[in-house]
């Protein structure tokens, strides 16, 4: 029997690997047309199945989008609904357009993260919190941006569509959900800031202000 102090800590130098890929992922917009690696690609996608899930449902499903002339029919719908959501925005709208909100005809890989049919028959954790399987897919993209960008590859979730319109492109199940449109390239840099906040389109909040104690606490001045 030896000795040596066990530990289920990582390294002091792994610990500082993994919040370093935390704080600086980005979501990215700008990207270089270059291929990625497919061994990279691979490990990105294993990464998102390596997320936890909701009664060990698996809730993800991944469409990549290899055809170019379909490739331009989804960029066709996010634009839409940009130009839509443009509208909703009123006095902002015009700003809005001026910012970059997808990248899908320059990057890389694009590749649509989806719900599966058939959801209802999960009930294992879902029964009064049936969103619980978007919260897992949720778990899975973050799993792959993490990944991503310690690969030094850049991902942007686009999130700017008609789940209606994607589900007839792509000829999914009536009962399917594309949650996320995940554009995937090679980058010049990353962003030293979210996107959003090097605009000046909005600020981040600071963490004591989202953490509360015992009870709901509203916050002064805020």
């Amino acid at each position: 029997m030896h000795n040596e102090k066990s530990t289920l800590s990582y390294s002091p130098q792994e610990k500082d690997a993994i919040y370093k890929v935390m704080a600086e992922r980005r979501d990215m917009r700008h990207f270089k047309s270059d291929p990625l690696n497919s061994e990279v690609f691979k490990r990105i996608l294993s990464a998102a199945h390596m997320a936890p899930s909701v009664g060990l449902m698996q809730p993800w499903r991944f469409i990549r989008i290899t055809d170019q002339a379909l490739r331009r029919d989804v960029f066709s719908i996010v634009n839409k609904e940009r130009e839509e959501t443009a509208a909703a925005l009123g006095d902002r709208g015009e700003a809005f357009l001026k910012l970059k909100v997808e990248g899908i005809l320059q990057c890389a890989e694009v590749v649509v993260a989806a719900l599966p049919d058939k959801r209802e028959a999960h009930i294992f954790g879902r029964r009064t919190l049936p969103e619980m399987d978007f919260a897992s897919l949720c778990c899975a993209i973050q799993n792959m941006w993490l990944a991503s960008r310690a690969e030094g590859v850049g991902m942007g979730w686009v999130s700017l569509f008609d789940p209606d319109e994607l589900i007839s492109l792509l000829r999914m199940p009536e009962d399917s959900l594309p949650i996320a449109i995940l554009c995937l390239g090679h980058v010049e840099a990353f962003y030293e800031q979210p996107m959003l906040v090097l605009e000046e389109w909005t600020k981040e909040m600071p963490l004591e202000e989202l953490v509360f104690e015992n009870i709901w606490q509203i916050k002064t001045g805020v």
